[in-house]
């Protein structure tokens, strides 16, 4: 069953670009770039990814774009805008003439203030987005999920999607209180989740496929199969696990599941979310 990968990153490496790459991520003080992730795609029968960003700069985002204009298996680009800026207007205008700008992402997980989604500025600038047919990357740690219902519930017609299961707390097998506070948000209907990430928030030398089954299961059930999507988080995920393993992964838990169901999860839900034109070849 073909694949849409709907979350992963490039970037030329350079140290004061991407300061979060810490001595303990050799692995990511490369280059990782499209013909790097083509092979991988093809490999594992997947027919395309989208590209989000990793680096807070409008300079990025339009280099994505350009990446997306190049590579026809880019099927998509998740940029950053500067939400909060009285100029948002004319940078969504201007960045959303490229039709390869399928939504929005702000890495709130680095903000020192743990209520900054709350910002006025920043709830007005999300709900902008809509008008442009963009959607939201939601990126944050477990303990904000509280803060990130009552944002939701301040937004309009904003599609949302919560990045890496909201990154609970694998590695120390904590499911509460993130099992209850990411099934407060699922009921949210404008919210999706990816299933990504999951691996770097367990041990990264030591994870199981058991240690992982509890967060799967939680967010199945929250969810439901209509609103997840499945990504890699490559290269990221190569802290803990090549692209290979990361489909074998979903690959084994949706075993049992309905074509139909399974068609969704890996297909449908994120060339829906993001309206993704596929490649005719």
């Amino acid at each position: 069953m073909q694949k849409i990968d709907s979350h992963q990153h490039f970037w030329h490496y350079h140290p004061s670009t991407h300061g979060w790459i810490n001595d303990q991520m050799s692995v990511l003080k490369q280059d990782f770039l499209p013909p790097d992730l083509a092979t991988e795609l093809k490999a594992n029968n997947v027919l395309g990814c989208v590209a989000v960003q990793a680096s807070q700069t409008l300079q990025e985002t339009e280099w994505l774009l350009s990446l997306a204009d190049q590579h026809s298996f880019i099927l998509g680009i998740v940029g950053w805008v500067n939400l909060k800026s009285a100029d948002l207007p004319n940078s969504l205008e201007r960045l959303a003439q490229n039709p390869n700008l399928k939504g929005i992402r702000h890495v709130i997980q680095d903000e020192p203030d743990d209520d900054f989604m709350l910002d006025p500025d920043f709830i007005r600038g999300v709900n902008q987005l809509p008008k442009h047919g963009l959607t939201y990357d939601l990126l944050i740690f477990e303990h904000h999920l509280p803060v990130a219902l009552n944002f939701l519930n301040q937004l309009h017609d904003v599609k949302v999607v919560v990045d890496h299961i909201a990154k609970p707390k694998i590695a120390q097998a904590e499911l509460q209180p993130w099992q209850k506070n990411i099934a407060a948000l699922a009921r949210k209907s404008s919210s999706y989740c990816k299933i990504s990430g999951m691996v770097t928030e367990a041990d990264w030398q030591h994870w199981r496929y058991d240690n992982l089954v509890p967060y799967l299961d939680t967010i199945v059930e929250a969810f439901g199969p209509d609103r997840l999507m499945i990504g890699s988080d490559w290269p990221v995920c190569l802290l803990a696990a090549k692209y290979e393993r990361i489909m074998e992964i979903v690959n084994r838990y949706f075993e049992e599941f309905s074509e139909n169901e399974r068609e969704q999860i890996f297909f449908k839900n994120a060339r829906e979310f993001y309206q993704l034109s596929l490649p005719s070849n």
